[in-house]
């Protein structure tokens, strides 16, 4: 009887660690074959650099203004981000960031026809008609309309430098044939291939990725802040080998992770100036 509370304790404590485990963040594990390998922590090393981040929005406490996130225009000409990215892509990404920053937002996806009827409008540059929407169901307590604009995605800068022992090795097996002994000739002979054989290179691309903000008094439809920022995406490969043994590696961030970086400055203004 005397050990009971103690048994009572260690009973808690294991409800508690049950619990615990019980509301834990599931993990999963890789399912492949190179997981642990030396290639695939050099891969996961270059992934953690680009997996999401949470970006800490200093007036996050403070409650924002209802909101409405339209789908902003795209003005780059580079095929390659076309063709993976939409503008309701990127008013996806704002909903999200403008939520996580405490801001009451209308997901597109509930408003229904009468948020595409209010673009069409204030696209067309009729902001009479723009009121009228947005006096409409629940777009009636919207304050602000929020809409991000890509206005640059260019190539700005790119570099590369390799170097390839063939020649060197060519004129270590020379210098050995012309020793003037057996044994020098076969040394140049072995070194010369050994030389030949190693090879290195690396390149690498930048890219500069504009965005623009804009706020939209939802009454007035006037205009009433704007903003821009930029960022770089670097992308680069490298390559080597010696002996038959070759190696290569490839990384940066994506156009994703680029975008919603992006999105996450622009909303970080936005609650710092704005709430």
């Amino acid at each position: 009887m005397r050990n009971f509370p103690h048994s009572r304790l260690a009973l808690g404590a294991a409800f508690a660690a049950c619990a615990t485990l019980a509301f834990a963040q599931p993990r999963f594990e890789s399912a492949s074959p190179t997981a642990g390998g030396k290639t695939s922590q050099q891969a996961n090393q270059t992934a953690d650099k680009t997996v999401y981040q949470a970006v800490d929005y200093v007036n996050k406490n403070k409650k924002g203004a209802q909101v409405v996130v339209i789908p902003g225009e795209i003005k780059s000409n580079n095929a390659t981000f076309l063709q993976k990215f939409t503008a309701n892509n990127i008013a996806d990404f704002g909903e999200l960031e403008l939520s996580n920053a405490n801001f009451t937002v209308l997901e597109r996806s509930n408003l229904g026809p009468v948020l595409r009827e209010f673009e069409l409008a204030y696209n067309l540059g009729d902001p009479q008609a723009a009121r009228k929407y947005l006096g409409m169901g629940r777009m009636k307590t919207t304050k602000y309309v929020v809409k991000f604009d890509i206005l640059k995605t260019e190539q700005v800068a790119s570099a590369q430098q390799s170097f390839d022992g063939g020649t060197l090795g060519q004129m270590a097996g020379l210098l050995g044939a012309f020793s003037g002994s057996r044994g020098g000739a076969m040394a140049g002979a072995v070194g010369g291939t050994a030389i030949g054989s190693v090879h290195q290179g690396e390149a690498t691309s930048v890219w500069v990725i504009g965005m623009r903000y804009k706020i939209i008094n939802a009454e007035t439809t006037e205009q009433l802040a704007q903003g821009y920022t930029e960022e770089k995406m670097e992308v680069g490969a490298t390559s080597g080998g010696a002996l038959g043994i070759n190696s290569s590696q490839q990384g940066g961030a994506g156009l994703d992770t680029m975008v919603q970086r992006l999105i996450q400055k622009s909303v970080w203004d936005i609650d710092s100036k704005y709430k």
